[in-house]
């Protein structure tokens, strides 16, 4: 079966970002787009003329959504689909199927980083496939580095497919995601993986610590490489940069995805889970990462 790429969209700015994402998406893997919308009945307000109401404003958010992506990326294969029920549980339902789920968050400045809204974290803590975050202002020539006068071109390169790596529980699952995202993007794979120690107290003016977290660093360092060489052997194209940093993950990755033009996390699903609920380093990536974030589910 031929997995379409899947974008949800209900109108907003944000989710017309992530169709004009996934439609490139789609191009790069050679995957058909499939855009859904998912209405609810309102509760009081049943009925056939209230049904209809709510049918022709999904038939115009899909509308809407197929013209902006049309006009960006003309030869995509695109269908479209309304869903009637609960938005979360109807995109989850279609997230299944897909090679990968693009769903939209609105860009925030200052300390609040990235508003992302409660369906699409209910999708990312409960989808068994892909979710892709795409902020509201996301444009094609973000994922490309800048020409050479530092203009915005989409006629350069890609910039780098940062992958976050959790050394403890190194997954296959998000690994691969990786590789294959920066090998359709002839981009080059930054993998990273923080580490953070804290240094005893107590231990004077020696420099005993600084040459332990020296070594944990290598040790670290070698461990990385060890892990991502089966990879680098299967996707022998993709240029490959292993990163080792003490610091927290969570800030670690924020800062390591600067200027991607796509950061790769893991999440790890509950056997029995209670909400949108993501891990701590997860959580940082979506609200705070300015560029689109891919969560890959493991188990």
């Amino acid at each position: 079966m031929l997995r379409p790429v899947v974008a949800g969209v209900d109108g907003s700015a944000e989710s017309l970002a992530a169709a004009a994402w996934a439609a490139r998406e789609a191009q790069r893997r050679d995957k058909p787009l499939h855009l859904v919308h998912a209405w609810d009945r309102h509760p009081r307000r049943q009925g056939e003329i209230a049904g209809a109401a709510q049918r022709h404003l999904a038939r115009r958010a899909l509308r809407q959504a197929e013209e902006h992506v049309r006009a960006q990326c003309p030869d995509v294969r695109l269908t479209d689909e309304q869903v009637e029920g609960p938005a979360a549980p109807a995109l989850l339902k279609a997230a299944d199927e897909a090679e990968l789920m693009v769903l939209g968050s609105r860009g925030l400045t200052g300390l609040a980083g990235f508003l992302v809204g409660s369906v699409a974290l209910g999708v990312v803590a409960k989808a068994t496939r892909p979710v892709v975050l795409v902020r509201a202002d996301e444009e094609a020539a973000d994922e490309h580095v800048p020409g050479g006068d530092g203009s915005a071109s989409t006629d350069t390169g890609y910039r780098d497919v940062v992958l976050a790596v959790d050394l403890a529980e190194a997954c296959d699952e998000v690994i691969e995601f990786a590789f294959e995202a920066a090998r359709c993007r002839h981009a080059r794979l930054r993998a990273v993986h923080a580490w953070h120690t804290t240094v005893p107290l107590g231990l004077g003016p020696g420099e005993i610590g600084l040459v332990e977290q020296t070594w944990q660093g290598e040790e670290w360092l070698s461990f990385l490489k060890a892990v991502l060489r089966p990879w680098r052997e299967k996707y022998p194209d993709v240029e490959v940069q292993e990163t080792v940093v003490d610091e927290k993950p969570a800030t670690a990755l924020v800062r390591a995805a600067t200027g991607a033009s796509l950061l790769v996390v893991g999440h790890r699903l509950a056997e029995r889970p209670v909400g949108p609920r993501t891990g701590p380093v997860t959580h940082a990536a979506i609200h705070h990462v300015g560029c689109p974030v891919a969560v890959v589910p493991h188990f």
